[in-house]
């Protein structure tokens, strides 16, 4: 029976009613909530979300209290934050889904101070949120806890501390939301945006409301680090462009590494051809690690590094130009099959002769052959690396850790 239009204009107001609590009363996850679209779909029994929407069943809504239904819309978006329902295809659904479940309703059970009627619902009791070791599961990643899960026969032994399973949670959407590694990226800017209006409003009034979780994902998309930010800074100078460093950047005087002082209109880093190795062996982990590396040193260089973005595997997929972090957020990986680095060098020889680049930083595991040095043509070669193990030969090194 269809939903008169009086029913959707009520079940409306409900939903952004709650938008507007969480917005208040726990910001960080209200901020995200403002990029959601809400649906009624008679075909879901509780809830759910496809990526996109949080989509309800009305029956279900209707049994809600607003404190409940709060929960609900804090749990759909964390699971889109979080990436659940994007990364799922790896693992056996049903003890992922339950992972998923346990890692989010803890994490908002810590946001309302431990409250367990936060994570309430009358008809379905406490919803899971103990990992089988019966540690809190905000402690872990999803990843973590889905490897705990076989142990205890695929979670149908899993209880959530007071002998109920608490599992409502609809999961049938995941994957269906349209194009994944464009929904990341979407909610990888969205939650880059909340972090920073939540920092801009708790640095005024000094508190910190950003959830451990969130804390969490800033560390994987962390800024470069000294290390690699330091060489960086003296490739360029010694390498590059071979500009003063002195004075330093004033804006950095607390800094713990210099950063040069670009006064003058033509001090910009150009033609640097990035290359991010996303071989089999490079971890979807150590290929956003690597990409946020670069995003970094565009972000240290305040706007003035411009070049190419490029990825390889076996074969090269062809670099994009980029001059400033827009253009630079829009490139996209490819790959996945072996590693040759033998190839980059001659794309560049026979792709690039028009323009070379000034130099060649390559972000890799570092796990194949490594050509002779006389394949650069003389153009000096950063090898930047995901781990201690590795050594290249020739060129200079960095390394960031994962």
């Amino acid at each position: 029976m269809a939903l008169s239009e009086e029913k959707i204009k009520s079940y409306s107001q409900r939903i952004l009613l709650s938008r507007m609590r969480i917005l208040c009363n726990h910001g960080f996850y209200g901020l995200l909530l403002m990029h959601m679209k809400f649906s009624i779909d008679e075909s879901v029994e509780t809830a759910c979300t496809d990526g996109e929407r949080i989509i309800f069943g009305s029956c279900f809504l209707e049994t809600l209290s607003d404190r409940e239904l709060d929960f609900v819309m804090m749990h759909e978006i964390m699971h889109v934050v979080l990436q659940h329902c994007m990364r799922g295809e790896k693992y056996d659904a049903e003890r992922f889904n339950i992972a998923c479940d346990i890692v989010v309703n803890s994490n908002i059970l810590l946001e309302n101070n431990k409250k367990m009627s936060s994570i309430t619902l009358k008809q379905y009791g406490v919803s899971i949120h103990l990992a089988p070791d019966g540690k809190e599961g905000y402690e872990y990643t999803a990843e973590q806890v889905y490897n705990m899960l076989p142990k205890i026969n695929k979670g149908f032994g899993l209880m959530n501390g007071d002998g109920e399973k608490g599992f409502w949670d609809n999961h049938s959407k995941w994957g269906f939301g349209g194009d994944d590694d464009l929904l990341k990226d979407v909610w990888a800017k969205h939650f880059s945006d909340a972090v920073e209006a939540i920092s801009i409003r708790d640095a005024s009034n000094n508190r910190n409301n950003i959830p451990l979780f969130a804390k969490r994902i800033l560390e994987t998309m962390r800024k470069a680090q000294t290390n690699w930010r330091t060489i960086l800074n003296d490739f360029v100078q010694e390498e590059v462009v071979d500009y003063s460093f002195s004075p330093p950047d004033r804006r950095f005087a607390e800094s713990p590494f210099f950063l040069p002082d670009f006064n003058e209109k033509d001090d910009i880093v150009e033609d640097i051809l990035f290359m991010i190795d996303t071989s089999a062996s490079m971890s979807d982990e150590m290929i956003t690690a690597a990409y946020y590396e670069i995003k970094g040193a565009i972000d240290q260089f305040n706007g003035r590094l411009k070049g190419w973005l490029g990825f390889f595997d076996a074969a090269v997929i062809k670099p994009q130009p980029f001059a400033d972090e827009n253009e630079f957020e829009i490139i996209k990986p490819f790959g996945g099959g072996g590693t040759n680095f033998h190839i980059i060098f001659e794309y560049v020889r026979k792709k690039m002769q028009d323009k070379l680049p000034v130099s060649i930083i390559i972000l890799t595991d570092g796990y194949a052959p490594f050509p002779e040095e006389s394949i650069s043509m003389g153009i000096p070669v950063l090898w930047l690396l995901n781990n201690e193990k590795v050594n290249p030969p020739w060129g200079r090194i960095a390394r960031i850790t994962v």
